[in-house]
């Protein structure tokens, strides 16, 4: 008999994938952050629709309109940004990607191509022969190049992170829109100034988090806003790797932007803000346990909120892995194993369009604090696209993109303050202004 906890949490785990992609909406699907304005219906074609128990099933929409407009109007947008003619043909935006290292190779460049309306157009890199093996159509370049290429709209940067200040300081100076892979900067005092240059500008500028959108983050945000848990007080979230022999690489040397905290801490950072909200203090601790480590390999992070406490933690040095997310509240527990299976999907070189991908085999556990039943629930599928496609809808329809730049600012804040922490071992309060916690709390307002 299925626990009584299950009544609505249970969502599907399917959405079209063939052609256009399908605004998630149902219980089961990445629902859109708080205070974000819900964009127009982006499917075309035949899909199958997410359910869950409390979906209607006799429920059907109508044939969703093209997202695109038939001309890119002048439009005052309420975020500061403002539109421009983009190229001969207004719907598309020219993508030009930095970087075709892993970051590049394995999220950025097939996740542009899947989305209607961006086309990637330049890559700069190092490795030129690479990226004409893989992508035939594309124009080559330095890297330097890319931030005022005339065939450029979007910049998209995936570098080594200490660069990604200056470039995303050129780009916007360019009059492009830009978006940074994690981790925005190396420091808060450079958000800041991307931040306030991108207003200056009237440009869009965003950092990489597709993490939002991985099946167990998916499934926690839909069980934590189902109720079924009570009053949750506990959420653990883990991203920990087995790793033990130490690499020569900017990542795992010494120098500013490296060391496993930097390189995960922004993903989790997000991922606890996107569920919870900003928190009061935090407290951290890190360490080098492996032989010949530089950096730190080893972290573990408390997010203090009133009746909430988070535990961020990731290791180099787990090869059998707990419960990757959990939650606990009064009424009981849920904790999804294994990762998502988008990452190593990517990496095996199937296309995001593919209709497995996404698809979780790994389900989670929902118990039951009064009975102890444990029911185990099907993992909703996971979609990356869909911050890209965040982005082009941000360009041109002048709706906020799902991560803003006050996103950017208040996880570059935590960050900064995390490795404060662990220095001084004890628990600080954020270092965010009044003027930038509000103008967080406007892009993630109910």
């Amino acid at each position: 008999m299925p626990s009584p906890l299950l009544t609505a949490a249970s969502g599907g785990a399917d959405m079209a994938v063939s052609g256009w992609l399908l605004e998630p909406a149902a219980p089961g699907n990445p629902p859109r952050p708080m205070g974000r304005p819900a964009t127009a219906p982006i499917a075309t074609g035949a899909s199958t629709a997410a359910t869950s128990s409390t979906s209607n099933p006799s429920a059907q929409a109508p044939p969703p309109p093209s997202p695109f407009p038939s001309a890119a109007p002048a439009l005052s947008l309420p975020h500061g940004l403002s539109l421009r003619a983009m190229s001969e043909d207004s719907r598309t935006i020219r993508v030009g990607l930095i970087g075709y290292g892993y970051a590049g190779k394995t999220f950025h460049a097939p996740l542009i191509q899947s989305v209607p309306g961006l086309s990637l157009t330049v890559v700069g890199s190092s490795k030129p022969e690479a990226v004409r093996a893989a992508i035939p159509n594309v124009t080559v370049c330095e890297p330097a190049e890319v931030p005022t290429h005339p065939d450029v709209d979007l910049v998209v940067i995936a570098t080594p992170n200490e660069s990604h200040f200056p470039l995303a300081a050129a780009a916007l100076r360019a009059g492009k829109d830009v978006v940074v892979d994690k981790p925005f900067t190396v420091t808060l005092a450079e958000a800041r100034s991307l931040a306030a240059l991108a207003e200056e500008c009237g440009r869009l500028l965003s950092v990489f988090q597709n993490r939002r959108w991985e099946s167990e983050i998916v499934a926690a945000k839909t069980m934590l806003e189902s109720g079924q848990l009570g009053a949750v007080s506990h959420f653990e979230c883990h991203m920990d790797r087995f790793r033990p022999v130490v690499r020569r690489r900017w990542r795992e040397d010494t120098g500013p932007g490296a060391g496993l905290w930097f390189d995960l801490g922004p993903h989790l950072i997000d991922l606890a803000l996107y569920l919870f909200g900003l928190p009061q203090t935090v407290h951290a601790n890190f360490a080098i346990l492996r032989e010949g480590g530089q950096t730190d390999d080893w972290a573990h992070v408390q997010l203090n909120y009133d009746r909430v406490r988070v535990i961020l933690h990731c290791s180099l040095l787990v090869a059998g892995a707990g419960p990757r997310s959990a939650l606990h509240g009064t009424r009981g527990s849920w904790m999804k194993y294994g990762a998502d299976v988008q990452e190593r999907q990517l990496v095996e070189g199937l296309l995001p369009d593919d209709p497995t991908f996404g698809l979780d085999p790994d389900e989670s556990i929902l118990i039951d604090g009064a009975t102890g039943t444990r029911t185990t629930i099907p993992s909703p599928r996971g979609d990356q696209r869909m911050y890209y496609v965040g982005i082009r809808d941000a360009i041109l329809g002048g709706q906020r993109p799902y991560i803003a730049t006050a996103d950017a600012v208040a996880v570059m804040a935590i960050l900064e303050t995390t490795f404060e922490s662990g220095l001084r071992g004890q628990a600080l309060p954020l270092p965010l202004t009044a003027e930038e916690i509000g103008a967080w709390h406007q892009c993630n307002r109910s």
